[in-house]
């Protein structure tokens, strides 16, 4: 909803005004309530301002202004720090002044004097980030805490002259993610960008609909553009839902046209910098791996392997080009390690030293990716293109010892190739759950003392088949027979196995084929034994491998939701199991839910005694990773199906 010029600027005079005077802020805070007002909520934000002054060059100065009441002791310890986190290879922060409004009327002020910088914590990445602090010591219920906060750049740092670091990597051009989710209550939150006339600029509110509002109007030589909420409350969260940007409040503004020029532009950043360009030591690599490669899937996934997994993940400072630029293949080469981004540059090397047309692409881990063409990334990956013209993702961060080359745990992910022609936004597709089954073949016996003799044989694929390396991937050789063992002593603890084994015998090298496992087993008292009767869970209907099994974990205790959910990935589970018992009985009872169908989810099993020899088998599958609202139900059948005749007991009764 758009407002007048003139009501913008009252609500801009309100703010600087009410905020600038000491008598105007104890107003606003006496008036913002307390903890009956806002019950559950440690502080609340009485407003949270932002202008924004964007030159032609594309550098922009950031104005902050805050400010925060203290509703309880746990608020006080919460806000006794002002800390800000920003990269000094790209932007310029300051903490200019913080005034700590005593509840009994005392003012203490803190500037620029009392902050301290530090090095921001590293763990895998150590870049540049800092952080400055300034501690305003006890804080109090009642206090308020009022923030001035200063900074001109951007997030990313890219090539630049000394003198132009702080204009972003797209000169000329401004783009912003302005999130109005809070984590407290916020009574007023409120951006403003000063935009240069020349620019063109698109912007977009998301899920604000009786929420946010904004605004245009002509300052001079700049166009303003505003928005604004009130009363906004921290969102009620789902288990398994989306990520929050996805579905609370936003806005995103762009001066890029659209998404080929951002495409257009990653593309030249990369080549201008001679990211893709091989060495000798390079081919003579790419040579030895492709040796006896019969084609060219062959050949793209011995290359995508060996950086994923001679790759490691570890982020060192290249200096000026730190950020989207692509440390160059030979250094990520020479160091063997780098981000997400030098490890699909690399590939993107080795792929072109091979004689294949290859790029890099940028995505989104974890959330949504929206149509405004602001840089709404996280994460780098590869393209390559076949033989038939068609252009194949590929993901050396997410795919170590996994037998995928693009992890289907990033399936439904938008994504955007950096091409000479440029590219609009891209998605990636379902992955049908068949690419990630579990088939578990089981023959047992159940001895006249309740005792069970077993024998199984489970075979995985997909993301399936990597949740099952991981016991041997994740852990040095000495100990894989011992994980192995505890894949099913972890559920039955009580088990005793005679035989063991795994295939591929070198799990982390060979990965030309699924992954099976056998198991040879002995449980003692499985089965209660009376005179009468037989009561025992068939071994088909366990939670077998819960691990392997995400969708087992989740909360189904939901019957609504509002938001869209996400699993692991889309998923097959085959068990059958043929049970020979030591005499003829009969059924005496079985859970027996209803068989589930739908487009999201569906599950099915079938329970059938023929004298001595009881056949069980059940299957499921989860169709897809993000599910909408309206899936729930069918997904929550599924789930609460497997989940029952894992729980109830079949009853066998004596002849």
């Amino acid at each position: 909803m758009k407002k007048s010029a003139s009501f913008l600027f009252i609500i801009c005079l309100g703010f600087n005004l009410l905020s600038a005077q000491s008598n105007s802020t104890t107003n606003l805070l006496n008036s913002a309530g307390g903890s009956s007002e806002h019950p559950g909520s440690d502080y609340i934000v009485v407003f949270d301002s932002t202008h924004v002054d964007m030159q032609e060059s594309g550098l922009s100065y950031y104005n902050i202004h805050q400010l925060f009441k203290v509703l309880t002791y746990k608020g006080g310890q919460q806000l006794h720090t002002v800390k800000y986190g920003y990269d000094p290879m790209s932007a310029y922060a300051e903490i200019q002044k913080v005034v700590v409004h005593k509840a009994n009327g005392e003012l203490l002020s803190f500037d620029s004097d009392d902050e301290i910088n530090y090095v921001a914590p590293g763990g895998t990445i150590l870049w540049g980030a800092s952080e400055k602090i300034i501690d305003l010591g006890r804080i109090e219920p009642g206090d308020g805490v009022e923030v001035f906060l200063f900074k001109k750049g951007y997030t990313y740092a890219l090539l630049q002259d000394e003198e132009d670091k702080y204009i972003p990597p797209m000169r000329g051009h401004f783009y912003d993610i302005i999130p109005f989710w809070v984590s407290h209550p916020t009574l007023n939150k409120y951006y403003q960008v000063d935009i240069p006339k020349s620019k063109s600029v698109q912007y977009k509110l998301y899920n604000a609909e009786g929420i946010l509002e904004s605004a245009e109007s002509t300052n001079g030589e700049k166009n303003t553009y505003s928005f604004w909420g009130k009363h906004l409350k921290p969102s009620k969260k789902e288990p398994n839902m989306v990520s929050i940007s996805d579905v609370a409040p936003k806005v995103l503004l762009s001066t890029a046209p659209d998404w080929f020029s951002k495409s257009k532009w990653f593309y030249n950043v990369n080549e201008d910098f001679g990211s893709f360009e091989s060495t000798p030591e390079i081919n003579k690599k790419v040579k030895e791996i492709l040796v006896g490669a019969n084609d060219e899937h062959e050949k793209i996934s011995r290359l995508t392997h060996w950086v994923a997994d001679g790759i490691r993940y570890f982020g060192l400072n290249m200096g000026s080009g730190e950020g989207y630029t692509i440390h160059t293949g030979d250094m990520t080469f020479t160091d063997r390690c780098g981000v997400c981004k030098d490890k699909a540059g690399l590939l993107v090397t080795m792929l072109r030293a091979a004689g294949f047309e290859s790029y890099a692409a940028m995505t989104m881990a974890g959330s949504r990716i929206d149509y405004i063409p602001a840089d709404q990334f996280n994460h780098s990956v590869a393209a390559v293109k076949l033989s038939d013209g068609s252009m194949q993702m590929l993901d050396p961060t997410w795919v170590p010892f996994v037998r995928e080359l693009w992890s289907s745990a990033e399936q439904q992910q938008n994504y955007i190739i950096g091409l000479p022609e440029g590219q609009d936004l891209q998605e990636t597709p379902i992955s049908a759950p068949e690419n990630h089954y579990m088939k578990i073949a089981i023959s047992s016996t159940l001895l006249p003392n309740g005792d069970l003799e077993c024998e199984m044989n489970v075979k995985a694929e997909g993301q399936t088949d990597a949740a099952f390396r991981r016991s041997f991937t994740r852990a040095s050789k000495k100990y894989w027979n011992a994980n192995f063992r505890n894949l099913l002593l972890s559920q039955f603890p009580s088990a005793t196995i005679s035989e063991c084994s795994y295939a591929p015998e070198n799990i982390i090298q060979v990965l030309d084929g699924a992954i099976e496992l056998n198991y040879s087993f002995k449980i003692p008292a499985y089965a209660i034994v009376s005179k009468k009767e037989v009561v025992f869970v068939p071994m088909a209907f366990n939670k077998l491998f819960p691990a392997q099994q995400r969708q087992l974990a989740i909360n189904t205790s939901i019957k609504e939701r509002k938001y869209p959910f996400r699993e692991s990935c889309s998923r097959l589970v085959e068990i059958e199991e043929t049970l020979k018992l030591s005499s003829p009985l009969e059924i005496a009872y079985q859970a027996d839910p209803a068989e589930v169908k739908g487009s999201s989810a569906s599950w099915s099993k079938s329970l059938s005694l023929e004298g001595n020899i009881l056949k069980i088998s059940q299957t499921a599958r989860f169709n897809k990773r993000i599910y909408q609202p309206e899936d729930w139900a069918n997904y929550r059948a599924a789930v609460l199906a497997q989940n029952k005749v894992a729980l109830e007991p079949i009853i066998l009764k004596k002849k």
